[in-house]
Order: structure tokens, then C-alpha cells, then sequence
């Protein structure tokens, strides 16, 4: 059965069809602060989180993550939920949410790709973050569980282009990689923004 997963995987990226990806986020909280970090390449604090490898579980992944983003490690508490971007580039974008606490290590941003991380009063979050994340936020907090939601954040360059291409077009406007992504992502409308699943 596996064969034939991969091979029709294979199949359809041979046809063009395009696949969601699956990633992690998590809102790791120590003392009632949330821990976030300042990406290295668009400059905007945003969750702990990323892809999950081929091989690994989302909760090893939500962990892994963590650890190379910030250097420390985490215990996973609860499941928050799923929320899908199904207009995001190449397919959409699907997340898995968890709540975490950190138990051990000293907070290191990761060379290359994360410039700053800290803890944050959730009542006072630091700018700009990325806009989807300030509700995911607010369920982790809220004790969410089972939650999911679809965030309608559709990608607004065409699909094909490549992160050279962002930086190409970012270039030709004359802004920096934070102003790029704050045009179009600081806000979006959430009036497409539902709850599929309302969780407990």
C-alpha cells in the first residue's frame, strides 16, 4: 500500500497537480508568555513551526522544529487543532497547532534563519507578526482542542514563482523582504475565515 501511495504521488506531481503541504506550529508558553521568533528572511515574528519530514510524526516534527528554531526542548501538551489555507501557494497549506511548554535548554536563534526569539505577553505581541498567527494564537491561550479552521489568506503572486522570484520582484519595487511580505500578508480579510470543527 505504500508503493502505491508514492507512486501515485509521483504520478500526480508528473502531471502537474498540485499537493498540499503539511506543516506544524506551536505556541509554546512559559509563565504565561508565549515564546515567537523573528524570521531571518522577511524580518516578521511568527510561531515556532515548519514542514514535517518524510519519515517523521507531526508531534516529532512540532519538537525538531522547535529545538533548531530556538535551542531549546519542549514537551508537547495538546493538540490546539488543524487550520488549512487551501488558496496558499502550490495546493494550500495545511497546520497542525499544538500547546507546549519548554523544559529545558537556552533559547539560541538559528543561524541563517531566525534573527531574534523571545517571550511576549500575549496581551502585548510584538510587530509586525504574521496575521494568522494571532489567532492561533489566541485558541492556544483560550484552551482550544480539536478546533478546525480554515484561514482564507490566498497567495497573491502567481503560483510558479520561486523564492529568487520574490526577491527578483521585491527588487523591481524597490522595497525591503519585510515590506514585500507586509503588503500582502500583515492583514488579510477574515471574513472567509471559518470553523469547520468547533473542538471543546
Amino acid at each position: 500500500p505504500e508503493t502505491l501511495g508514492e507512486n501515485a504521488l509521483l504520478e500526480k506531481q508528473k502531471r502537474g497537480i498540485r499537493m498540499p503541504t503539511l506543516g506544524v506550529d506551536v505556541v509554546v508558553v512559559d509563565e504565561g508568555r508565549v515564546l515567537l521568533t523573528k524570521r531571518a528572511d522577511f524580518a516578521v515574528w511568527c510561531l515556532l513551526g515548519g514542514g514535517v519530514d518524510a519519515g517523521e510524526t507531526v508531534a516529532h516534527a512540532a519538537i525538531r522544529e522547535a529545538h533548531e528554531e530556538t535551542g531549546i526542548q519542549i514537551e508537547l501538551i495538546q493538540l490546539v487543532g488543524i487550520y488549512s489555507r487551501p488558496r496558499w501557494r502550490r495546493g494550500g497549506d495545511h497546520d497542525i497547532l499544538f500547546l507546549a511548554r519548554p523544559v529545558s535548554g537556552v533559547l539560541t536563534p538559528a543561524v541563517g534563519e531566525v534573527v531574534a526569539v523571545d517571550y511576549f505577553d500575549p496581551d502585548n505581541l510584538p510587530e509586525p507578526l504574521l496575521a494568522w498567527h494571532r489567532q492561533r494564537i489566541t485558541d492556544a491561550l483560550g484552551g482550544v482542542s480539536g478546533i478546525v479552521c480554515l484561514q482564507d489568506t490566498p497567495w497573491p503572486f502567481p503560483e510558479d514563482i520561486s523564492f529568487q522570484g520574490l526577491l527578483r520582484l521585491r527588487s523591481m519595487l524597490g522595497v525591503s523582504k519585510q515590506k514585500l511580505l507586509l503588503r500582502h500578508f500583515a492583514k488579510y480579510d477574515q471574513s472567509g475565515d471559518r470553523v469547520e470543527v468547533r473542538g471543546k
